[in-house]
């Protein structure tokens, strides 16, 4: 027999109150209980594609300028574009005129009509002027000129308020939502792996140690050792540096799950490519092989850029235009070959070229910038860490195409990564992928993982992993292991390259980076 849940049926609906110009939401369930949401003001993004000429409506928001004593931009953050306000400034205190300044937050009350200026279609003649929150213009950072990029990392807790930054965190918002969707639409399981881990996923010990001990007095080992079984979990840990080890565990169980969440990285870099916190997708799928990998990651991929098109398609188009102009100033050999739109549409287009790590060194050891000493670090041998500069000649140079590098060398890749048979020069390697971008270099790392046990035991102890420390992980490999694989996406790379910004402290609301955690 069946038992079913009690299930409470919501039903929403607008009632438009035409005198008021303001939307009542009810929501309704079957036993006639309501909840009333009452919404005063309409959003400017949908008043700028109205043609409701005539209509009475409330608008709230920020003012970004005012000009003449009379026109007022405003802006909600509902779009990138101001609507402009009319003021009858002949009929108006003056004294609730020196008070619509850069940054005070208004409500104003008028006559949608078509706009007489150019620059935009429609516009509000106001009948009432209300101040809800003043901003000192001697104060405010934000005034109507053009900041630096520099000068808006100090200020992140206002940059929102910008037009770039506006755009950069619909895009971001659009693909962290086209995650989700993605792994949802494939029945995927979201995980919630530990941000406090007592393991090293990565094994790079650039970990950012937690601890509750007294640091005017650290308890003592008879050794002189840090005594960690003082401590709050009673022995040393850090904040994640990957959820992977801990979504292996589920994907053994329940087959194809995905974790999405932040990660820390204690790397002393201040580049333009690295973040101290940072967000990364990791899926882990059981059965599935290194082919199956990279299908999943390059499907994954297209599906978040394509989404980001559809859904912001005025973000992305004001950030490409952004991108043209900062490209000016730039010599013509250092611009850019495609604007943003292009750049996205070229990874949509282009199937990614799969290739191996021995085939992409022999490439690299006979390009012209290798030969001609260019690079700054010259591919010799195989075996050589592939740096940024060489995976982006790859990609935009050689092959002019996203590609998937695989079958990396053993000693330069994770322990856990699945391991070749040697070659007939008897190297060894391992059974990794890297996905490497335009503009980015590496979007995505991933990896077979080594589902045979001895081998894993062996690996681990070359590059000095307690067994005692990973038993928990091991168990995976004693109780019913298969081959499973999985891969990572540093989220805001992917939002860097979507949103044709160079730096990734600007994709992020408030990096964190060394001998920076303000806000």
């Amino acid at each position: 027999m069946y038992r079913l849940c009690s299930l409470k049926i919501i039903t929403y609906f607008c009632e438009l109150n035409l005198n008021q110009q303001s939307c009542t939401i009810r929501r309704k369930t079957a036993s006639d209980h309501s909840i009333i949401l009452h919404m005063e003001h309409t959003r400017i993004k949908e008043l700028l594609g109205s043609d409701e000429f005539g209509k009475e409506v409330i608008v709230k928001g920020w003012v970004r300028t005012f000009r003449n004593n009379q026109f007022i931009a405003i802006n909600d953050g509902s779009s990138i574009n101001n609507i402009q306000a009319v003021v009858d400034f002949e009929n108006t205190e003056e004294a609730l005129l020196k008070r619509v300044t850069t940054g005070a937050a208004i409500r104003v009350k008028g006559t949608l009509i078509e706009s007489q200026g150019k620059g935009q279609r429609v516009e509000v003649k106001v009948n009432d002027l209300t101040i809800l929150g003043d901003s000192d213009p001697e104060k405010f950072p934000l005034q109507p000129k053009k900041h630096s990029l520099e000068f808006l990392r100090e200020i992140a807790h206002l940059r929102f308020r910008t037009g770039t930054f506006n755009a950069i965190f619909k895009v971001r918002n659009a693909l962290s939502f086209a995650v989700h969707n993605f792994f949802r639409e494939r029945e995927f399981v979201y995980m919630h792996t530990p941000i406090i881990t007592g393991s090293d996923a990565e094994g790079a010990g650039e970990m950012f140690r937690v601890t509750t001990l007294d640091l005017d007095n650290i308890p003592r080992t008879e050794e002189g050792k840090i005594d960690f079984k003082e401590d709050f979990f009673g022995k040393s840990t850090n904040l994640t540096v990957s959820g992977q080890l801990e979504g292996e565990l589920a994907a053994m169980a329940l087959g194809n799950i995905y974790t999405f969440g932040p990660t820390f990285r204690a790397e002393n870099s201040n580049t333009t490519r690295h973040l101290a916190e940072f967000w990364m997708i990791e899926p882990e799928m059981a059965f599935y092989e290194l082919e199956d990998n990279m299908d999943l990651a390059e499907d994954l991929l297209k599906y978040v850029i394509k989404y980001a098109l559809d859904t912001c398609p005025e973000e992305i188009e004001f950030l490409k235009n952004r991108l043209l102009e900062e490209e000016k100033s730039k010599p013509q050999n250092e611009r850019s070959e495609f604007d943003l739109v292009q750049k996205l549409n070229f990874v949509l287009e282009n199937s990614f070229e799969r290739v191996t790590y021995t085939d992409a060194i022999e490439i690299l050891k006979r390009s012209k910038p290798n030969q001609k000493k260019q690079f700054k670090y010259l591919i010799e041998e195989w075996g050589a860490d592939l740096q940024s500069e060489h995976e982006r000649y790859l990609v935009e140079k050689h092959f002019k195409k996203p590609v998937i590098l695989t079958d990396y060398p053993r000693e330069i890749k994770s322990f856990y990564m699945k391991q070749n048979a040697p070659d007939a020069e008897g190297r060894h390697t391992v059974r990794a992928m890297d996905i490497l971008f335009p503009g980015i270099g590496e979007m995505v790392g991933g990896s077979q993982r080594e589902e045979n046990l001895e081998k894993l035991l062996t690996r681990m102890a070359e590059v000095g992993i307690p067994e005692e420390e990973m038993d928990w992980f091991l168990d995976t490999r004693r109780f019913g292991s298969a081959p499973h694989s999985g891969f990572g996406v540093g989220f805001e790379r992917l939002v860097l390259f979507t949103t044709g910004m160079t730096n990734i402290r600007d994709v992020i609301p408030f990096p964190r980076t060394p001998k920076n955690a303000e806000f």
